[in-house]
């Protein structure tokens, strides 16, 4: 699939014509210079032919996190097929403007000098004084009005081939209704058709090493790293094959104190949490050179209220304050509600011990997914209430009918139940605690909802959400 890359100083408007194409708010864009830090790349049509954009940071060389821009986005425009060189339309053509076209002209690729912010008729004056760079293909647009850009699309379909055949769309609208469980509970669920992808994100502080860890896994320097706090603001996202899997990783923006939050980092916070929505699994980067912080353990939790597979991994362990027990026990002690989630030593700049990372994420992945048939959960439940009776509700007794999972990523289990808000959260935690010594469940978390004979699933479906 053609590659497109979109390069330019900062803030010409690159990320807002990505956003255009794209056809939805994927980059961050601000008034801010050097919003867009790391190489963002998506599938789009463009006049119904498939290509991949990129949106690259600005070229600058102000400081050391802007060089590592540059550098990545001259990078990015070499991988490409095409080039689109981006200025500012409302400013008067520089010397170093003309000097990046030239370069990226003696690539010998298709380019398009594009010059954005002609917002009327009058502006187009302004659009001519970009003759001196002597580009075969101009074109003034206004990305905000959406004025001149079907011309731009429509150079670039003619460099895309034509699509064979239209992809069919298949759309399950089979819904789960509560009274067929019992139903169901006489015989074994069919396996739920298993994907090829993984959504794998990377969450921690600012400066825990998350993007030396993303290059690290992918073997290439995908996302910018440097020494300044929050280099990080858009979502970085790479894909890799393994073991005829496809993970695919996001890099998420490092989250800070809520009060130390500024300008585009809450941007960038909003689309963490979208970005742990889509996700299957999360890798919890700690900094195990320094004390453990209470922001660790509130980004935690986006993990565990987004009910994702969790990996802990602790990043620097060349220069661990602690020995691994000791290490591991205060972790334990901190996110006990990770108790399920392994722990993995690795160090993201050497890339020592990253390796056995990506065989962990299949291995909690298979988990994730796991379906246990609703006879083995039944039997299971029998020999749990026998050795461990359910605490009466007063003077009424409380009885669980039986069992089913319903649904995976993560596991879904309803127990119907003749008196379900008498189902105490410590009996609930002995369950939970019986099904992972009974099952491979590590990594994953587990969902028990005590329900009514013919409750309906909407109940759940709130109760999933936090409603």
């Amino acid at each position: 699939m053609k590659k497109i890359a979109i390069i330019g100083k900062p803030n010409v408007g690159k990320s807002s014509l990505f956003n255009r194409i794209a056809k939805q708010r994927i980059a961050i864009t601000s008034d801010f210079s050097g919003t867009t830090r790391d190489i963002k790349e998506h599938t789009v049509e463009i006049l119904d032919k498939p290509c991949k954009i990129l949106d690259t940071g600005g070229l600058d060389s102000s400081n050391e996190l802007f060089e590592n821009v540059r550098l990545k986005s001259i990078e990015a425009s070499q991988k490409a097929d095409m080039i689109i060189m981006m200025v500012d339309g409302k400013m008067l053509p520089s010397d170093e403007d003309k000097k990046i076209f030239y370069a990226l002209q003696a690539q010998q690729k298709p380019i398009a000098l594009v010059i954005n912010k002609i917002d009327n008729d009058k502006e187009l004056e302004r659009a001519w004084e970009f003759d001196e760079f002597g580009a075969e293909n101009v074109f003034p647009i206004s990305v905000s009005h959406n004025r001149g850009v079907t011309n731009l699309f429509t150079w670039i379909a003619s460099f895309l081939p034509e699509v064979e055949a239209p992809i069919d769309v298949i759309e399950d609208d089979d819904a789960f209704d509560l009274d067929d469980f019992e139903e169901e509970a006489l015989q074994d669920e069919e396996e739920t058709p298993e994907t090829n992808e993984i959504n794998v994100a990377i969450i921690g502080r600012v400066n825990v090493g998350k993007s030396s860890l993303l290059n690290a896994l992918v073997g290439e320097e995908r996302a910018v790293v440097s020494s300044v706090e929050g280099t990080t603001i858009d979502p970085v996202d790479d894909s890799i094959e393994y073991e005829d899997k496809i993970i695919n990783f996001v890099d998420t923006a490092g989250v800070r104190k809520r009060s130390r939050i500024e300008g585009i980092e809450k941007f960038a916070l909003l689309r963490t949490n979208e970005m742990l929505e889509k996700a299957d699994i999360a890798l919890l980067v700690l900094d195990a050179s320094e004390p453990f912080k209470e922001l660790d353990e509130r980004i935690a939790n986006l993990a565990d209220k987004n009910h994702l597979g969790v990996i802990i991994v602790l990043n620097k362990w060349d220069k661990a304050l602690e020995d691994y027990k000791e290490t591991v026990d205060e972790i334990r002690d901190r996110f006990k509600f990770l108790s399920w989630a392994p722990v993995i030593t690795v160090s993201a700049l050497s890339k020592k011990r990253v390796f056995k990372i990506k065989d962990l994420i299949l291995s909690v992945y298979a988990n994730y997914s796991r379906r246990i048939s609703t006879s083995k959960i039944n039997e299971l439940l029998k020999v749990a209430t026998v050795r461990h009776q359910l605490p009466a509700d007063k003077t009424k007794r409380v009885k669980i009918y039986f069992a089913t999972q319903y649904d995976v990523k993560p596991p879904k289990i309803v127990l119907v139940m003749n008196r379900p808000k008498a189902l105490h959260f410590s009996y609930k935690r002995y369950l939970l605690n019986k099904l992972r010594e009974a099952f491979d469940l590590e990594g994953t978390p587990v969902l028990l909802y005590p329900r009514n004979r013919g409750e309906k699933d909407e109940a759940i479906i709130g109760e999933e959400h936090g409603q």
